[in-house]
Formats: C-alpha cells, sequence, structure tokens
C-alpha cells in the first residue's frame, strides 16, 4: 500500500498526518477553517486518504501551520511513493471555479520546484492568508521532490481562485501517481 505515516512537532507547531495515495478516509482538522476546506478538497480531488491534525500558534498568525503541514504533507508523500516506480509520473490539469481559472502541471521527478504565478484580490479568506497559498506549496513541493508549476489564469475572487489551485494540483497529482504497472520509473536514466 502506499500509504505514510508522518509526526512533527516544533516550538510553533505539532503536526500529525497520515495519507494513502489510493484512498480513504478523510478527517482535517487544522484550526484554520478555510484551510481546512482546501486540505479537504485536496483529498477528495486527487482521490487520496488523508487525516491532519495540527495544533498551532494562530495566536501569531497562521503562517506556521500552513507552512509546516506543507512540509509534513510533502514528505508523507514522498515516502509513499516509495521508488516512485511504475508511475505515470507527469500531468496537468485546469480547473475552473465560477470566474476563475488555474493551472497545475507536475514532474514527480525527485527534483524539487515551484513555479507560482497567481494573484490575490482579497488578502484574506476566513482565517486563511492568501499569500499563503504559495507558501504551502512550496513547502509541499520542495519536500514532496517534485516539480511543480501553478498558475492562476484569471479570477477576481480570491476563494475561487485559491480552491481552483489547490484543486488543480490535486488533479495533476491523481494522475501522475496513477500506477502504469511498467515497474520500473519513467526515466531514461533507470531512476527518479
Amino acid at each position: 500500500m502506499r500509504t505514510a505515516d508522518f509526526n512533527r512537532k516544533t516550538k510553533e507547531t505539532d503536526v500529525k498526518l497520515s495519507l494513502n495515495l489510493d484512498g480513504g478516509e478523510i478527517e482535517i482538522n487544522t484550526g484554520i477553517g478555510f484551510f481546512d476546506h482546501m486540505l479537504n478538497s485536496f483529498a477528495v480531488h486527487g482521490g487520496f486518504g488523508l487525516k491532519v491534525n495540527v495544533v498551532g500558534d494562530l495566536n501569531v498568525d497562521d503562517h506556521h501551520t500552513i507552512e509546516d503541514t506543507g512540509i509534513v504533507l510533502g514528505l508523507a508523500f514522498n515516502e509513499a511513493l516509495g521508488d516512485k516506480g511504475s508511475i505515470e509520473r507527469f500531468a496537468s490539469f485546469y480547473v475552473p471555479m465560477d470566474e476563475a481559472l488555474a493551472f497545475a502541471s507536475v514532474d514527480i521527478s525527485g527534483r524539487p520546484f515551484l513555479i507560482f504565478d497567481a494573484d490575490f484580490p482579497q488578502e484574506k479568506c476566513g482565517d486563511y492568508t492568501s499569500a499563503m497559498t504559495v507558501e504551502f506549496m512550496r513547502a509541499f513541493a520542495y519536500n514532496a521532490g517534485i516539480t511543480l508549476h501553478i498558475k492562476s489564469m484569471y479570477g477576481n475572487n480570491s476563494h475561487h481562485i485559491i480552491e481552483a489551485i489547490y484543486k488543480a494540483v490535486a488533479h495533476s497529482l491523481k494522475l501522475a501517481v496513477k500506477q502504469n504497472n511498467s515497474g520500473v520509473p519513467l526515466s531514461t536514466k533507470g531512476v527518479l
């Protein structure tokens, strides 16, 4: 089974996370309602089983909670994939959300990189700072060891833009982790 469990405790956050790339229960509690909504959307649209419980220093702000969740989700994603053999590796996806349209493209390569191109008209969605979207995606991509390109094509509602981004990333990952039964990594080098 392609699963991973991670606990990471610092002076700022305590993150407990379980991931199953092939589906399962979804339980999200980060203390940030909109972020819970985004992680739930990520799991549902990716077809992932995901349990996340975070106790963070929300008395400071939402930065550490969101970024550290991205770190742990990335570590779990990388571990659940193992040697990355027998997966499709590459995928891209567009997601419309009302007036907003987002695009994501992924290469599960072992080479972490992020290109992020999005602007958010509203600074906050509930208690979630819109600018934390790039911080989450960077933490996730670098710790998962993936190349991730994200672009908001257009939109004028930050909620719609951010949700379209999370869903586009989830659908890209769902396609990229799909098993192809080849038994070998999709690479001319023979390894990823």
